[in-house]
């Protein structure tokens, strides 16, 4: 599964044409305790680049921006009951799945290393 980051600290984890959708691990400390993820429907269309819905912490909101484009096939109800999984396991609790409709877009995005990177120049 190939994972690739934004420079706005979402991650797509991609298996096949499907991404899996989260905040990096990063995200959530500076975040803090996370205490509510504000989601999209299933079936929106979700733009690369445009918002997806907010992620609120005890510190701070931040607006979550789609690291690609497609079509939401699921959320991750868990966090709806229970947002602090976000901080226990950022990148195993994704927030939404989307069916990807440019797969091309990812070549927008940085690796591991490259994300690493810049999480590094911020701090």
């Amino acid at each position: 599964m190939a994972i690739y980051y934004s420079n706005t600290h979402e991650y797509v984890k991609v298996e096949g044409n499907v991404g899996f959708i989260g905040i990096s691990d990063y995200a959530q400390r500076a975040l803090g305790n996370v205490v509510y993820v504000d989601m999209p429907e299933v079936d929106d269309e979700i733009e690369a680049g445009e918002d997806f819905g907010a992620i609120e912490s005890v510190k701070a909101a931040s607006d979550l921006i789609a690291p690609v484009s497609g079509t939401v096939v699921e959320i991750n109800e868990a966090l709806v009951d229970n947002p602090r999984l976000v901080n226990e396991d950022a990148m195993a609790n994704w927030i939404i799945k989307v069916e990807l409709s440019d797969e091309t877009e990812l070549d927008n995005l940085m690796d591991e290393a490259a994300y690493k990177t810049l999480c590094e120049s911020e701090h």
